[in-house]
């Protein structure tokens, strides 16, 4: 299982709308003779590259497969019938699909089929690779990490807002390997018109391998001359708006290749996060990844709509004239919403990384 999940990790931000998944089959003799995952877009799905790769091997062998093989009909025949034509005798499943079109109706036509099947057995691993298909299919909505790369005191900038890197080169080519495992970013217009970022993932070998951008800016502030548009040849930008936003801007930058997408005002009058979020999640992404400032934290943080942070920090000191990560968050006391544990950490020389997620079950 432990391939399998390996190969599932080389479809996170790849694979969507469909989950990032891994199948690892082994022959008769117990050898591993075949490895696939879900390719670029959602097809075609990792069982049906593992078992091209395995031919005639397959048969009599076992199959481990992150997530439970799809039994509808859909642009591409079902997976489990795909399973049983090749002859496979047992199957090895991480964990059982949620979505209501299988929901334990693989399992059911590989056990009907006289295939022996085991199930979670690295549900934990294989779940963390699919956070973003599991939030979206079963909360409606992206499974959020917020990104922030800070000074030691915990500022993003220098009083004066004007852009410096804040870690080095090393860090910055590993926070471009996580923006890379995910299906979206989101950020909004205040970094927009502060840094003028692309959002793309500058890694070699990652052409293609660009995430979605999505931009908040209720009023259609967004440059024209902005790299995020100068870049739409990587990837798409969608901007959300305010519905009485300016035709004009909005025709000008429907010209330049941008999508706009009105949604509606929260109470606060301001664009509605979680009509942002299910946008998102409806346009088939999973995992979206935060990299704007400390207003839009905190207004996801206050919304309960942080599921990971990703706190990347260096060794300088900027002091209390620079502007924090995380905006007010008016709190009265400590909330069991705003506990996170710690995952993950590690470093490249004096910068640091801390990856968290929400403990389970806080709210």
């Amino acid at each position: 299982m432990g391939v399998a999940i390996a190969a599932a990790q080389r479809a996170e931000g790849r694979s969507a709308p469909n989950p990032p998944v891994g199948c690892a089959i082994i022959d008769k003799q117990g050898r591993l003779v075949a490895v696939g995952h879900t390719a670029r877009g959602g097809r075609p799905h990792a069982e049906t590259t593992a078992l091209a790769m395995a031919g005639d091997a397959a048969r009599g062998g076992c199959a481990y497969v992150t997530l439970e093989p799809c039994a509808h009909v859909g642009q591409t025949p079902p997976c489990a019938e795909a399973l049983i034509a090749a002859g496979i005798a047992r199957v090895v499943v991480a964990m059982r699909d949620p979505d209501p079109r299988v929901d334990g109706r693989g399992v059911d036509l590989l056990t009907k089929a006289g295939i022996v099947v085991r199930e979670d057995v690295g549900a934990d691993a294989a779940s963390r690779v699919m956070a973003g298909f599991l939030h979206r299919t079963k909360q409606a909505r992206p499974f959020v990490t917020l990104k922030t790369a800070t000074s030691l005191d915990g500022k993003i900038a220098l009083g004066d807002g004007a852009k410096r890197w804040i870690t080095g080169p090393r860090m910055r080519r590993f926070v471009h390997l996580q923006r890379s495992r995910c299906d979206a970013i989101l950020t909004a217009i205040g970094t927009v018109l502060a840094d003028d970022p692309a959002l793309t993932c500058r890694l070699d070998g990652a052409d293609g391998d660009h995430p979605a951008r999505f931009v908040l800016d209720s009023q259609l502030r967004t440059p024209l001359d902005s790299q995020l548009l100068a870049s739409l040849s990587d990837a798409r930008v969608t901007i959300f708006c305010a519905g009485d936003a300016d035709s004009g801007r909005a025709e000008a930058l429907r010209a330049a290749g941008a999508d706009l997408q009105p949604v509606s005002l929260d109470d606060k009058g301001k664009l509605s996060l979680d009509a942002v979020m299910a946008a998102i999640a409806a346009a088939g992404y999973g995992h979206l990844l935060i990299e704007a400032g400390g207003k839009l934290a905190s207004s996801l943080l206050r919304a309960n709509l942080v599921d990971s942070i990703l706190w990347t920090s260096s060794a300088q000191i900027i002091g209390n004239d620079g502007i924090p990560s995380v905006a007010e968050l008016d709190l009265a006391n400590l909330p069991e919403n705003k506990r996170f544990q710690m995952v993950e950490e590690g470093h490249f020389g004096t910068d640091r990384f801390i990856l968290m997620d929400r403990i389970v079950g806080s709210r």
